[in-house]
């Protein structure tokens, strides 16, 4: 294959161009005599590259060690950590919980921008 690349890249645009005329010629060649004989030329079909993919247990395996880092990073959340250094050592809190809203706060906001609304309509008009 190496060989047969060198030799294509030596060869002049007139070498190349007679060498497909030939080639040419030798599929209508081949052509007629598959009609001659009433056979058609083998079809050759491109290998298809193999599916690449993983064992039950290869599959089990990466599961499990998924779990276990989401484990140890949620045990890792739930409970201040302690982080060493060379200086000194760093506590590091877990994340605040977020602020909720009650209801109550809900319903008062919701009414006073439908009010505000309604007086915006209102001037419109």
């Amino acid at each position: 294959m190496k060989n047969t690349m060198s030799n294509l890249l030596n060869l002049t645009s007139a070498q190349l161009i007679k060498a497909a005329n030939i080639k040419d010629r030798i599929e209508a060649l081949t052509k007629e005599l598959n009609g001659l004989l009433g056979t058609s030329a083998p079809v050759v079909k491109a290998a298809k590259p193999a599916k690449r993919g993983m064992s039950a247990s290869g599959r089990a395996a990466v599961s499990a060690a998924a779990k276990l880092r989401w484990a140890k990073i949620n045990a890792a959340k739930a409970k201040p950590a302690v982080v060493k250094s060379a200086v000194k050592a760093v506590v590091v809190k877990p994340a605040k919980k977020k602020f909720t809203m009650s209801a109550a706060a809900k319903a008062k906001i919701s009414a006073a921008a439908k009010a505000r609304w309604a007086k915006i309509k209102a001037a419109k008009k």
